[in-house]
């Protein structure tokens, strides 16, 4: 069995990622590290709402930051993000290429 904290931490991972918005801060995200500016712009959404959905997957180490002088960038927090973030997609494309078969 996997141990209680372990399946704490991976519900909340996947409750964190149960958000469209957080999906695609994500995306965006994969493609290349950005500001909240940039993100709000990119995701037309308000600063303050990407910058709470950035809190939450802060939090849950889905994304870190990166400081350059006054500026804060954010990033995907390593390759095991990218990965679950790509074979989530990968998985929703054989979903809908299997209902198109039947």
């Amino acid at each position: 069995m996997i141990p209680d904290d372990a399946l704490a931490g991976l519900s909340l991972t996947f409750k964190t990622l149960a958000d469209p918005s957080r999906i695609r801060i994500l995306h965006a995200l994969a493609a290349e590290e950005l500001c909240v500016c940039d993100l709000a712009a990119v995701l037309d959404m308000g600063v303050s709402a990407v910058s709470h959905q950035l809190r939450l997957l802060r939090a849950t180490r889905l994304v870190r930051i990166r400081r350059e002088g006054r500026r804060t960038f954010y990033v995907l927090d390593d390759d095991h993000v990218r990965s679950l973030y790509a074979q989530g997609l990968e998985h929703i494309g054989h979903r809908a290429a299997r209902r198109g078969k039947q």
